[in-house]
């Protein structure tokens, strides 16, 4: 019987509200944004939307996969998809949103966390031993 630790769980929870409120976003910008919002605008929560989506998968998919193997790599992953997800995704949102670019060097930021945890993986895989 597999046995999923607390970080795992928490991360599969995190996974879900990501992924909840990414369809939530892309659904409001294929509805309803274009109400108020000009058309780049509506592609930024567009994209930002699609990467909030990916990542929310991803993560869950490592939360999971860190059940299987002890490794330090897959827990810098769980962590970088997280915050580089809230960083770049919300960095967008929050441009739109607010009409403010106080956070567009967030973004950039976000998207090295992505990549970041992305890397973590393909490690943790090369180099963990199985539990």
């Amino acid at each position: 019987m597999l046995t999923i630790s607390t970080q795992s769980r928490c991360f599969i929870a995190v996974a879900a509200l990501l992924g909840a409120t990414a369809v939530m976003f892309g659904a409001y910008a294929s509805h309803g944004l274009s109400a108020w919002a000009d058309p780049e605008q509506v592609s930024q929560v567009k994209l930002a939307s699609q990467y909030q989506l990916l990542h929310a998968l991803a993560l869950l998919m490592t939360a999971i996969l860190s059940s299987f193997y002890v490794s330090r790599l897959l827990t810098l992953s769980l962590y970088c998809f997280s915050i580089g997800t809230l960083c770049f995704s919300g960095s967008l949102y929050y441009w739109v949103f607010f009409a403010s670019k106080l956070l567009v060097l967030i973004t950039p930021l976000g998207g090295l966390l992505l990549i970041i945890a992305w890397l973590s993986i393909a490690l943790a895989m090369l180099f963990s031993q199985r539990k």
